[in-house]
């Protein structure tokens, strides 16, 4: 069946349908890794985009449920150049085909995805629409997707209830091992209850405090602080998640009493936007946003280069913070971007990059073993 990707700007591209026929209309946003695919359809920060994969054949390796990063999709589209008709893997559960249709998500496939995605870098983000109906009218399609807008994502990710993780009860999977090499990291186990606020977070944030022997508590986001800081946590995580951060209002009140509380605090992606704006800080959106498996970013401390997995449109804007409140620790060796921040005074560092990969490499998972520091001088 053909299936259309109609651009804000009036750009129309033709190709097969993949998933479900129903229409789509999403904010198109690309991202530049390999492998992972399960791992981007999977990620709540997705949430409210349809996502271009630069990789020119995707599915080849089939769909293997343990690596999910939620328990379902949250891409509203998937377009991609050329999708694989038989995966091979032992691992293989299912091909990503029949994943998009069971799942309901609207799919393009045999589209130049390397124009599209210069279309993207050059004119910035653009809502769209994937379609089947060959007889659409263009100026409606253009009403519609001018009026599209991306809200309240976080609300719509988060889980409804706290649920609590023991480490002595977790069990490393098949792909916990390739991904570390190791079963558990030797911490003891359930020495440190963490908190981990949910604003979309990935599955595998999670999984890294629990092998480094870490109880676990997942609040919903819009827990109130007193809650949390009443059942004494060693340590707050702020999570990954979707959206504007300056959405995120009655989130940034509760953050702002969590920094006054003295709790090492570790923060991530959304969380890590979402620290700077209680603490004075400002967010813009960018032209086209990181998205990837593949982004460099620079140790300010020491030099260093470490290959990130990234997923953002939103960044904090340098100069926005106060000197005195918070140092630079991290910037995008690329464009110069800010990717972390080291809180003065305070048991405090956040970063905009995703240590816990998934996919992605893990050249900084060690800040998670950082913050378990954190915890024991506290």
């Amino acid at each position: 069946m053909k299936a259309f990707l109609i651009l804000e700007d009036g750009n129309v591209f033709t190709g097969k349908s993949i998933g479900s026929t129903r229409d789509m209309i999403s904010e198109i946003v690309f991202n530049t890794s390999m492998t992972g695919y399960l791992e981007v359809l999977t990620d709540p920060s997705y949430a409210g985009q349809a996502v271009v994969m630069t990789y020119p054949l995707i599915g080849n390796y089939g769909i293997c449920y343990e690596d999910m990063e939620s328990k379902k999709p949250w891409v509203d589209g998937y377009i991609v150049r050329e999708i694989a008709r038989r995966p091979s893997n032992f691992r293989s559960e299912d091909s990503i085909e029949t994943f998009l249709t069971e799942k309901d998500i609207p799919g393009i496939a045999g589209i130049d995805t390397r124009a599209l995605t210069k279309i993207l870098r050059e004119k910035g983000t653009m809502n769209g629409m994937i379609t089947t109906n060959e007889n659409f009218v263009l100026d409606d399609v253009m009403k519609k997707l001018k009026a599209h807008r991306v809200t309240k994502v976080v609300e719509k990710v988060t889980c409804t209830e706290k649920k609590n993780y023991y480490a002595k009860e977790y069990v490393a999977t098949d792909a916990d091992n390739a991904r570390s090499g190791l079963k558990i990291h030797p911490y003891r186990i359930g020495n440190f209850k963490v908190a981990l606020l949910d604003y979309g977070s990935k599955e595998n944030i999670k999984d890294c405090l629990l092998k480094r022997g870490c109880d676990v508590t997942v609040y919903p986001a819009l827990t109130k602080a007193e809650e949390i800081l009443a059942e004494n946590p060693d340590g707050i995580m702020l999570s990954n998640g979707p959206g504007d951060p300056k959405e995120c209002v009655e989130i940034i009140e509760e953050i702002k009493k969590m920094y006054a509380s003295n709790v090492p605090i570790f923060a991530i992606c959304l969380g890590h936007q979402l620290m700077a704006l209680a603490n004075g800080g400002d967010t813009k959106k960018m032209k086209y946003g990181h998205r990837g498996a593949n982004h460099p970013v620079k140790d300010l401390k020491t030099g260093r280069v470490y290959i990130s997995s990234q997923n953002h449109g939103y960044v904090v804007e340098d100069g926005s913070m106060s000197e005195t409140k918070a140092e630079k620790s991290f910037i995008n060796a690329n464009d110069g971007t800010i990717e972390g921040y080291h809180y003065l005074g305070k048991n405090i560092f956040t970063v905009q990059f995703h240590p816990e990969a998934c996919a992605g490499p893990q050249d900084s998972e060690f800040l998670f073993d950082e913050f378990i520091q954190m915890m024991e001088v506290q």
